[in-house]
Order: structure tokens, then C-alpha cells, then sequence
């Protein structure tokens, strides 16, 4: 091999890593700040704000993990929705957090947009690569 190719190989096999430091770190914030304790804040019974941010950051949370593991998008997919229940579980655990159902939907809102993005943005990908060779 040369050494030119090797050192992109190396570098293409460091960034992987270090974007999946980076999920790894992100899921562990998005952990703490779920499970944190919220003083002196009237929740009202349904934050379309709240959800929202539910949302965002399981669109984003699984988009990256879908872009790393791209022949893992079930497992990635179900992880996330499994990640999603345990944080609602964790919330109802510790007592001064609630879990929603409703929040878990707006999970799950999240990880089907990212799945339906990044799978389109696959395909779109994958017939642009067909159309420059033909």
C-alpha cells in the first residue's frame, strides 16, 4: 500500500473515532441533563418547547449515530428508542424529574425523521454515484 493511502486510511479511521467520542460525550450530556434536578420551575402539563427539544436532539443524536454506523441503522434506530424509555425511567426513578409519555413521543418523532433524512440522503448518494458512471 502506499503511504499516501495509508495516511488517509489512518486519519479516515481517527475521525471515525473521534466522532464517536464525540456521540459517546453527547449521549452522556444529554443523560445528565435529563436526569438533573429542575429547582423552583412550574412545569406546564404540556411543553410543546419541551417536546421540541425532545425532538431535536433525538434527530440529532440518532442522524449521528446513523452516519457512524451505517450498517447498523435497525440496531442504532431501536437503541435510541430503547435510550429514550430509559431516560422517561430514569426521570420517574429519581423523583424530582417526571416522565411523559408524551415525551417519549417526541423521541420517537425524532428518530424517524433522522432515519427517513439519513436514509434518503443514502439513496440520493447512492444513484448520484450510479449516474456518474454511467
Amino acid at each position: 500500500m502506499h503511504s499516501g493511502c495509508l495516511t488517509t486510511v489512518l486519519i479516515g479511521v481517527l475521525e471515525v473515532r473521534v466522532m464517536r467520542v464525540g456521540w459517546y460525550l453527547a449521549m452522556a450530556a444529554v443523560t445528565v441533563l435529563a436526569l438533573m434536578p429542575i429547582e423552583h420551575l412550574q412545569l406546564p402539563v404540556f411543553d410543546w418547547w419541551d417536546k421540541a427539544q425532545h425532538a431535536l436532539a433525538f434527530v440529532v443524536l440518532t442522524g449521528w449515530g446513523l452516519l457512524l454506523w451505517p450498517v447498523h441503522a435497525l440496531r442504532v434506530v431501536l437503541g435510541m428508542l430503547a435510550y429514550g424509555a430509559g431516560i422517561e425511567a430514569a426521570q420517574w426513578a429519581v423523583g424530582w424529574r417526571f416522565a411523559e409519555w408524551a415525551d417519549l413521543a417526541a423521541d420517537a418523532v425524532g428518530v424517524s425523521v433522522a432515519w427517513m433524512v439519513v436514509s434518503g440522503w443514502r439513496r440520493f448518494q447512492g444513484r448520484k454515484q450510479e449516474r456518474s458512471v454511467s
